[in-house]
């Protein structure tokens, strides 16, 4: 059914998408030419606001690297790698692993987008050793999943409006998380996506001519030559106990966190996967052999994550992403508002792709419009947010990590993402507007 409608969009982007890195180039240029027309910039001025905020993401950029190589060595355990091929069992037909993908890849974003990013990409890899199906449209499927993450548990800008003290409090005073995550609109928009995106994964298999297979012996981790243990360095590499020792006070310490309270962020996933991966490696050798094969796929983070940065500033300190925003508002009423504030949140996140940045940008502005215009502000703070997730489909940023994983590249997944965009784009206004 929807593969009629998939077909000619999978051709499109596999013929004109360019490398992630030529996107970002152009990106950049694009916002560099949009600032200097629109917010009346000097071309001095924008360069240096690109120049100084090039290296503002340094952080989040180590982060994104983490979560894939912690990912990638805690999968490639023997535990987790037999876990992961059993539950792939359950898919005996392409039909199945394309649902099972999908499904698996909601949960664990709605629970943490970090942890849906790996899990989705590995799990993936593992269906396509157990069953014929269309690669493209598996490795589509699991990333589709990460669309519910900012209506789930780890949604920065619920979760922001939250906490006391933060900057919009004496706007709109702290919303707890039942007004927002867990309001009824916004369950049933999860609920929503949760039956409609595994249904549109699955009406979009390519027939077999046009599927794309993949050998699954190349899906299989290298295998960790012999080593001799006859100098004493080589009894260190291959020491299960200081393995252990290590590895067991890592999980202490977040045993500790845990039953103190500590919620999951992108740095205790993190921290999770390494400490993981170094107890069920076993020996220090193998860990290492693993890194080595995780750190292969991390180069587009490396050399990108700085562009996106410099796009960021130049969004920001430039008034590009307000002027932008103001506009959707300008016509909008009580109403619609929440509509134009998700279709607002969806163009400026293509520029600004960081939940917290694009809230400190858009808030001033959408709040105090529906303050005036009486609309709903949790509704209109969760419009933003969705916003921010659903063009993520398209935004080959955030695809990187499940890319670098599955070793695709972004035109062999965006055409489905088109669709999948299109779709879900039509659900969430509906929720949004009428529920």
């Amino acid at each position: 059914m929807l593969n009629t409608a998939a077909k000619p969009l999978v051709k499109l982007v596999d013929r004109y998408l360019p490398d992630p890195y030529i996107f970002v180039l152009l990106l950049s240029i694009v916002v560099f030419t949009a600032a200097v027309l629109f917010e009346q910039q000097s071309p001095l001025q924008v360069l240096q606001h690109w120049g100084n905020g090039f290296w503002g993401l340094l952080s989040f950029s180590m982060q994104m690297l983490l979560v894939l190589v912690t990912g990638f060595m805690l999968a490639s355990t023997p535990l987790v790698t037999g876990l992961l091929n059993r539950l792939a069992t359950l898919a005996k037909t392409a039909g199945r692993a394309i649902i099972l993908v999908t499904v698996v890849s909601l949960m664990a974003s709605w629970l943490n987008w970090g942890f849906g990013l790996v899990v989705g990409a590995l799990f993936a890899k593992a269906l396509a050793r157990q069953v014929k199906v269309d690669y493209r449209l598996l490795v589509a499927s699991a990333y589709s999943g990460f669309i519910v993450w900012h209506g789930g548990l780890a949604g920065s800008v619920p979760l922001t409006i939250a906490t006391p003290g933060h900057f919009s409090e004496a706007q709109i005073g702290i919303i707890p998380t039942s007004a927002t995550i867990f309001s009824g609109f916004n369950l049933l928009l999860v609920a929503l996506l949760f039956i409609a995106i595994p249904l549109v994964n699955y009406l979009m298999q390519p027939k077999a001519g046009d599927s794309v297979y993949v050998d699954p012996a190349k899906l299989q981790d290298e295998v960790l030559p012999q080593s001799s243990n006859d100098r004493p360095a080589d009894k260190l590499e291959n020491s299960l106990l200081l393995a252990w020792l290590v590895g067991f006070a890592g999980l202490a310490y977040l045993l500790q966190y845990f039953s103190s309270g500590g919620g999951l962020n992108l740095n205790i996933v993190n921290f999770l996967f390494l400490f993981l991966a170094i107890v069920l490696h076993g020996t220090p050798k193998r860990l290492l052999h693993s890194l080595q094969q995780a750190i292969q796929g991390g180069a587009g983070i490396v050399i990108q994550f700085p562009f996106y940065a410099g796009i960021m500033a130049i969004m920001v300190q430039s008034g590009l992403a307000q002027s932008m925003s103001q506009w959707f508002v300008s016509f909008a009423s009580a109403e619609t508002l929440a509509f134009w504030s998700f279709i607002s949140a969806g163009i400026v996140n293509i520029f600004v792709p960081s939940g917290g940045g694009q809230w400190a940008v858009q808030a001033p502005i959408m709040l105090p419009a529906a303050l005036e215009l009486g609309a709903d502000v949790n509704r209109i703070a969760m419009a933003v947010a969705w916003g921010d997730a659903w063009t993520n489909l398209i935004q080959p940023f955030w695809a990187l990590p499940v890319l670098a994983i599955a070793g695709l590249k972004a035109k062999d997944i965006m055409g489905f993402c088109l669709l999948q965009l299109a779709i879900s784009g039509v659900i969430i206004s509906l929720v949004l507007s009428f529920v």
